[in-house]
């Protein structure tokens, strides 16, 4: 039986971890399956990891539709989430829900992700009414790179800690079914989790997320080019071998360790945010 949404609801309300791992082809899928991964992520960062672009702005939704479609033949228990491309719902509530559709039509995605926070309120909205699961994403967001102005730790400072929890309770308020938190100090990311009643994904983001999320090829330590802080090389050899530590790790909090997270929000700054 394929997973959902109101299991990972569940799974937060039991206090048990979710597992996701972004992966883009058949056989990487079919051995995610195998190993009970709850949530497979056809992430846009494929645009860097498989097909060798810069950076995830120039991926296209054909392309996005033909590994997601791999995906979804390789796995037939985990959930499937697909990653809403550079452009293909900021332009318009139209836009965003026509793209959204064509996931769930073409390549039988489960839900979908999209990031940003009130400016993707109406997007996010409608297209949970529509029935469709959504993700969103805060923190460091990979499209707004240019405007960010690089793969930085976001939510270090007051002004910016607070209006990633005040978009965090908006994204909510939308009808986001869960919230992915990139690259922000542990104990911020802890305080949203706390907050939220939808279930949180870390990647970069600390051990109290109500789950975690990594790219496949980082967890095999297939990526050599480049290592983030918050990456864990699990087995370089197995694969099965390496995700099924990555899912015992996470469900029994072992990842991410202080060794892989980010902690620069001091206690006095903590004690300011609502």
């Amino acid at each position: 039986m394929r997973k959902s949404m109101l299991g990972f609801s569940e799974k937060k309300a039991k206090n048990e971890k979710i597992t996701m791992v972004s992966a883009y082809d058949y056989h990487s899928a079919k051995i995610l399956d195998v190993c009970d991964i709850d949530i497979i992520l056809v992430g846009d960062s494929l645009a860097m990891v498989v097909l060798g672009m810069q950076d995830t702005l120039s991926v296209t939704m054909d392309e996005m539709l033909i590994f997601t479609k791999a995906v979804s033949r390789g796995a037939k228990k985990a959930f499937i989430l697909a990653d809403m491309p550079f452009m293909s719902y900021q332009s318009s509530d139209y836009d965003a829900i026509s793209n959204a559709s064509r996931f769930i039509k073409e390549s039988h995605a489960n839900g979908v992700k999209l990031e940003g926070g009130k400016e993707v309120f109406s997007k996010i909205k409608l297209i949970s009414q529509a029935g469709i699961p959504v993700v969103a994403h805060l923190g460091l967001t990979p499209q707004s790179i240019n405007t960010l102005g690089g793969y930085k730790v976001q939510g270090r400072d007051l002004h910016s800690a607070q209006k990633i929890i005040d978009d965090a309770k908006i994204i909510q308020d939308a009808g986001a079914s869960m919230l992915v938190l990139e690259c922000i100090p542990l104990k911020l990311a802890q305080k949203i989790s706390s907050i939220l009643s939808i279930p949180t994904i870390g990647i970069g983001s600390g051990k109290y997320c109500d789950g975690q999320v990594l790219v496949y090829h980082d967890l095999l330590g297939l990526n050599q080019d480049f290592k983030a802080k918050f990456v864990k090389h699990f087995d370089d050899f197995n694969p099965k071998v390496a995700v099924e530590r990555y899912i015992h790790e996470v469900k029994n909090g072992i990842f991410p360790s202080q060794e892989y997270s980010f902690d620069f929000l001091d206690e006095e700054l903590l004690d300011k945010l609502y």
